[in-house]
């Protein structure tokens, strides 16, 4: 998508923990667990950007560190040209003005001792403290009805909801104060297949009516490709590959994505039963130990004396993709 500037830049942004050692020894030194570990990308307005992964890769800690949640340890995030790492604290409340997020379990993430209108409301008294009652309603109201809420369910509390209508209700709570780009953090992973279809298409229809842009994570790539203009993979808390949607599946360039669509389901059985599937040897390493030079090569079927020396940069295959593999 060509655009004159990119709304969020981030680029090699590593968030790091330091753990206590398990040696005896109070002199050993801390243990460190790279949960993301130098990753870059660009979101331009009203793209949607989708990252997949296995669980532990780092994809929530990624979305987290964007707004400043978890502190990160080392890199650059530009909001449309301005630095956000250090800033003060009353820029990151503006940034928040604009970027949102969308949890993944609704019922958990709204309080049980607010209605939903006070909870949909609670972002415009935190950052518009001048608008009176009134306004405020009228757009929780608003929102209420874009989300698929009736008003007449405005003084009800979260436990009176279906898991559906819980994350209507985080939507609606993340998109009143109009953003422009909204970090979706596997947002219909709890929800019934049905409800997930329904989610998605109420994303996509605010999306295209809002002019959004979105993170969107899942482990589902079925998922993602329905709403994704752009994917990422990672691994190990690196991104593994960086494509258009049409390139990376239709022609994925990295084995751990190859392997990944491999595994999705089809909904024609004779093609299910006959479709080669690339399994992945062995299990996830542990990010307190990364196999050195390439992370992934310990499980990829093509692996070589050489991966284990190197740790390859994502680098541009074509104009659509780039991969993070030495052999691609």
């Amino acid at each position: 998508m060509s655009q004159a500037a990119p709304l969020l830049s981030v680029r090699d942004l590593q968030v790091h923990f330091k753990l206590a050692s398990e040696s005896p020894w109070p002199w050993a030194p801390p243990r460190t667990l790279k949960a993301v570990n130098g990753v870059s990308f660009d979101i331009y307005s009203g793209q949607t950007l989708g990252v997949v992964g296995e669980s532990g890769c780092g994809k929530s800690t990624l979305a987290r560190a964007l707004l400043n949640l978890i502190p990160a340890t080392s890199g650059s995030v530009t909001w449309q040209g301005r630095e956000m790492l250090g800033a003060q604290p009353s820029v990151w409340q503006d940034f928040r003005k604009n970027v949102q997020m969308i949890f993944q379990d609704p019922l958990a993430s709204l309080n049980p001792r607010m209605t939903i209108g006070q909870i949909i409301g609670e972002p415009l008294r935190t950052h518009f403290p001048q608008m009176s009652g009134e306004e405020v309603m009228q757009k929780v109201r608003a929102m209420m009805q874009k989300v698929g809420l009736t008003e007449q369910q405005i003084n009800r509390y979260p436990h009176e909801f279906s898991g559906g209508q819980c994350q209507r209700i985080g939507i609606a709570r993340a998109l009143v104060l109009e953003p422009k780009l909204v970090i979706c953090d596997e947002p219909v992973s709890a929800l019934d297949v049905s409800i997930q279809a329904q989610i998605i298409n109420l994303l996509m229809e605010l999306q295209a009516q809002m002019g959004l842009a979105l993170v969107f994570i899942a482990h589902d790539l079925a998922v993602v490709k329905h709403i994704s203009q752009r994917v990422m993979v990672m691994y190990l808390g690196r991104a593994m590959e960086l494509a258009d949607k049409t390139a990376i599946y239709q022609n994925p360039s990295h084995p751990y994505t190859q392997a990944l669509l491999s595994a999705i389901p089809l909904p024609d059985p004779r093609r299910e039963r006959n479709k080669a599937v690339k399994l992945l040897q062995g299990d996830l390493p542990s990010p307190m130990n990364p196999p050195s030079g390439c992370s992934f090569r310990t499980r990829c079927p093509k692996s070589e004396a050489s991966c284990a020396q190197q740790t390859p940069a994502l680098r541009a295959l074509t104009p659509q993709t780039e991969v993070a593999c030495l052999l691609a």
